[in-house]
């Protein structure tokens, strides 16, 4: 099984859940986990067979975020306020107020994400964008999944929105992966299990966390960085800094989408 998709499938999270954990200092801290748990089983419908959005585009005009990463290049990321409304206005307008800007990846796990946006630098700080530190409700969307790409907000045990992303780099999986998710009780739709063994990602984080967006252009600058050194943390030892974000309009340029092996690949229609 794949070092990162399967290895904990019986483990119970002691220190560091999937959804959070406490820094030795006793200070929440936003944290994904790279394995997942029988007792961590979202309770979430499988997505919504013949409707994953994760590859649609936006129209002419409409709003997007570019990330300009420095020493990697730019990543263009679509949003999806039809399906996750103050998610996708949450982001907006943080980086619209430049909230972004000089903020570093103080998380990197090969084949699995790389997260961000946290002021602190550490995973224990954030505020979303009406300067609550207490954050927001998820907007789950069953049209939504955990491809490599995706952008979603990493919560943590409070299951709250606030400023801290992560993009989805993972794994793709085998058939013999999705039946060990089966027997763990997750449960995928045909045409999630078909897209996921197409382009990967992370399965067993659907129903979880809100995935509000997808990275459409600069994909390979997100699979570099997830190869970068990093400490017993998991923090790269050379910054990985977001220059700025910028909130642009779409122009109608073609997508350049990677699957998990940095391979391009057409999403089927």
């Amino acid at each position: 099984m794949r070092k990162h998709s399967m290895q904990k499938l019986t483990a119970v999270l002691l220190c560091a859940g999937l959804l959070g954990g406490m820094t030795a200092c006793g200070k929440k801290e936003v944290q994904l986990d790279s394995g997942i748990a029988e007792n961590d089983i979202a309770q979430q419908p499988a997505v919504s067979a013949g409707s994953i959005a994760n590859f649609t585009m936006p129209q002419k005009g409409d709003k997007i975020v570019v990330l300009t990463i420095k020493d990697y290049g730019d990543v263009k990321i679509r949003l999806f306020p039809e399906k996750t409304a103050k998610g996708a206005e949450n982001f907006l307008t943080l980086a619209e107020n430049g909230f972004y800007d000089e903020l570093i990846f103080h998380r990197v796990v090969d084949g699995f994400v790389i997260q961000g946006g946290d002021p602190k630098g550490n995973g224990t700080g954030g505020v979303d964008a009406w300067g609550s530190s207490e954050g927001f409700s998820q907007t789950i969307s069953p049209d939504l999944c955990h491809v490599t790409g995706a952008v979603a907000y990493a919560i943590g045990q409070d299951k709250l929105n606030k400023s801290q992303f992560y993009i989805v780099t993972g794994t793709i999986p085998t058939a013999e992966d999705f039946k060990a998710y089966r027997d763990a009780g997750y449960s995928f739709s045909p045409e999630a299990e078909a897209l996921y063994q197409q382009v990967g990602g992370v399965p067993y984080l659907d129903g979880g966390y809100e995935v509000f967006g997808q990275v459409f252009e600069g994909m390979e600058h997100v699979l570099a960085i997830q190869k970068t050194e990093v400490n017993s943390s998991s923090k790269p030892l050379k910054p990985v800094v977001i220059e700025k974000a910028v909130v642009t309009e779409y122009d109608g340029s073609a997508p350049v989408w990677l699957n998990a092996e940095g391979k391009a690949f057409s999403p089927a229609s």
